[in-house]
């Protein structure tokens, strides 16, 4: 079968020398479409473009080397090493190029054929050489694409290299230049001088500078965002003006009522964020609200406010959580405060018989258990899902089609802490309400950095702290098992037996990861929280969900490896309890840096306030993706984008005040009509 029409939506396989078996490969890359080469991004750039003569090269240089083949010969070593090399000659010198196990090589490089090679230069026994440099033939009406110039290296996958990419991508931009087309309006993409798209485009892939690379990157950011923003601003409007939902109102009676359940009082966080979800509530149209909340905060009691409300109008509520670790705890904590109360609560996990009778409960609390085509629900007027970022769009969308007659209202949670602009950008079809401050009652968890040198002190003090003030430990470790390449890095398993034979060997130690059965994972936290264990030796999987009023200290080991925010999550693990609770960093890193970072934990408590001290001294890197949890995967976005966040978000502003339904603009209207965002390029 061939492609009958030339277009950016044609089936990537159909273009020359890719076929049905590399386009597999490009599956695996996220590569359908035309449209989907065009806009993967390198990672990273090789900058090849110093081309000096042979004569003048020194160790450790990266350079462009242009010159003939005067020998080439496959040779085996003493030590059974196989090595093509060959001697390259230009009008200054003569240099030595190796490759290892490429003996491939001598049906490809003939000599007296014109070459040119980027790499480092370096020695090689007693004489400079280039080893297993980038090469290509040099021919006059041939463009270079993998040497002497700015040279793209994409991520890869098994069959599909860099340098096959590149030749595709030369391909797609020569031959479907002319579809290429911004949908940016014309006023806009004036203000910020932007290119054609197809100039941008070939500056991302083959810029002849990084400053016109960076300069394209922002282009297509600018761009990706901006058609967020606007499809948030777009969708939000229709949803008020075509969805409809119960009113689900509280008298003051009521809300009082549900106070009075309550064993403490309500910080002024949580009264303005319940104040804010319940005016929602009182309204016909659906509420879509997202409540972001610190570790701690008390988000569940703010959504349990609002599942009352639901009650109270005779609708029913659900709570969907990622884990059956955390719907049990959000079931546990559900239970607590409506003691008092004849509200039954059900709770549905994967162990849950799909024939169980759910329409006896008012809430219930579940998995993703919660979407079998089996449980249906009646009179479901609200629907929180917490850890939100852990549902795709379409499990939401399946939870919503459990109510036939109406739109049921929809609250978010989050804990994950993202700086406040990028909160604004990827959450603008949401109302949004921030808990910042901690419960009353609740201390500050003291937290210190800790050296290598000061590993044993801390032991002592942890040992001390369970003998005398019966407080319980996590110890957390970044994998599960050593890795050679990560050998330094504590693993829980070597660390869950090096800790319970020697530094805790008279105290109760557990051990918990993500690879345990949910039986055995269950039974360990269950005896933690009931102190039959004094430590739990665990990774990551503590993160979110778990509650141990009992545990006072989090040691967290390589703490270098972490980022600020998962740190402060990991840290909220302990302090739930009216005790003094500490923290740990343990790391053995002797970067000036990371200590700078780590040691900002011992005074900042605040989430989002360490997510931008995180971005602010370790950047983006080479990282392309806003791949943080709850943000939506950009293709040249980064999270340090703040300047152009804020900038798409004023255009888009300036455009929806003035013309809300896009009748200016019905390109656009068209493209905020489709179910999928394509940032960069027009649809055709």
């Amino acid at each position: 079968m061939v492609a009958s029409t030339r277009s950016l939506e044609m089936p990537v396989q159909y273009i020359p020398r890719v076929g049905p078996a590399m386009a597999k490969g490009l599956l695996r890359l996220g590569i359908h479409t035309v449209r989907d080469l065009l806009l993967y991004p390198p990672f990273r750039y090789n900058d090849f473009s110093l081309c000096p003569p042979i004569q003048s090269l020194r160790p450790g240089e990266i350079v462009t080397i242009q010159g003939t083949v005067v020998s080439f010969e496959n040779v085996f070593t003493k030590s059974y090493k196989k090595l093509a090399r060959a001697r390259i000659q230009d009008k200054s010198g003569i240099l030595t190029v190796i490759w290892f196990n490429q003996l491939y090589l001598s049906k490809i490089i003939t000599v007296g054929s014109m070459i040119q090679l980027s790499g480092k230069v370096d020695w090689f026994g007693h004489e400079l050489s280039m080893q297993s440099p980038e090469y290509e033939i040099v021919s006059n009406d041939k463009e270079t694409l993998h040497t002497g110039r700015i040279v793209p290296v994409y991520p890869e996958t098994h069959g599909v290299s860099s340098k096959w990419l590149r030749g595709r991508m030369r391909f797609a931009l020569t031959e479907y230049d002319d579809l290429l087309e911004d949908t940016l309006p014309d006023v806009i993409r004036s203000r910020y001088a932007f290119p054609r798209l197809a100039q941008t485009l070939e500056s991302i892939h083959f810029p002849t500078s990084l400053a016109k690379a960076e300069d394209a990157r922002k282009h297509l950011a600018f761009l990706e965002i901006f058609f967020l923003v606007l499809r948030s601003n777009y969708t939000r409007a229709k949803w008020i003006q075509t969805k409809h939902s119960p009113i689900l109102s509280l008298s003051d009676e009521d809300k009082e009522s549900f106070l009075s359940f309550l064993p403490f009082t309500l910080t002024s966080d949580q009264q303005n964020a319940s104040a804010e979800i319940l005016q929602d509530l009182g309204r016909s149209v659906p509420m879509n609200r997202l409540l972001i909340g610190d570790v701690g905060s008390g988000k569940t009691v703010v959504a349990a406010f609002a599942c009352f409300a639901s009650y109270k109008n005779g609708y029913k509520s659900v709570i969907m959580a990622p884990t059956q670790i955390l719907a049990e705890q959000h079931f546990n904590s559900l239970q607590e405060i409506f003691r008092k109360t004849t509200i039954k609560i059900g709770l549905v996990t994967s162990k849950s018989k799909k024939s169980d009778d759910l329409s006896a409960f008012d809430i219930l609390v579940g998995t993703h258990a919660l979407l079998t085509k089996e449980r249906e629900f009646s009179k479901l007027g609200l629907i929180v899902i917490d850890e939100q970022h852990r549902f795709g769009v379409r499990q939401r969308q399946l939870l919503e089609e459990k109510e036939k007659s109406h739109t049921p209202h929809i609250l978010t949670m989050t804990a994950t802490p993202i700086p406040r602009t990028i909160t604004l950008t990827v959450y603008g079809n949401l109302d949004v309400s921030i808990l910042s401050s901690l419960p009353v009652g609740r201390v500050r968890v003291k937290t210190w950095l800790v050296g290598n040198e000061k590993r044993e002190n801390a032991y002592k003090w942890a040992r001390n702290h369970i003998k005398n003030e019966h407080g319980q430990i996590f110890i957390v470790c970044p994998f599960i098992e050593e890795s050679e390449s990560m050998a330094t890095v504590k693993a829980a398993e070597s660390e869950f037996l090096r800790l319970k034979n020697t530094v805790f060997r008279e105290y109760n130690i557990g051990l918990l990861h993500g690879k345990q059965k949910a039986d055995e994972k269950k039974k360990t936290l269950e005896d933690f929280r009931n102190r039959k264990l004094d430590i739990l030796v665990t990774t990551p999987v503590v993160e979110v969900g778990i509650d141990i009023p009992g545990a006072t200290v989090m040691i967290i080991e390589a703490a270098e490896r972490f980022g600020l925010s998962q740190l402060h999550q990991l840290r909220g693990r302990v302090g739930r309890g009216m005790k003094q609770s500490y923290c740990y960093l343990f790391s053995e890193s002797l970067d000036e840096t990371s200590k700078i970072r780590l040691k900002t934990l011992e005074t900042v408590y605040s989430g989002p306030e360490l997510s931008e001290i995180d971005l602010s001294i370790r950047g983006p890197g080479e990282m392309y993706g806003l791949k943080q949890h709850g943000i939506p995967l950009f293709h040249f976005a980064r999270l340090s984008d703040q300047t152009i966040m804020a900038s798409a978000q004023k255009e888009v502003r300036t455009l929806i005040e003035k013309d809300p339904e896009l009748k200016d603009f019905p390109h656009l209207r068209i493209r905020m009509e489709k179910a999928t965002i394509e940032p960069s390029i027009a649809q055709n």
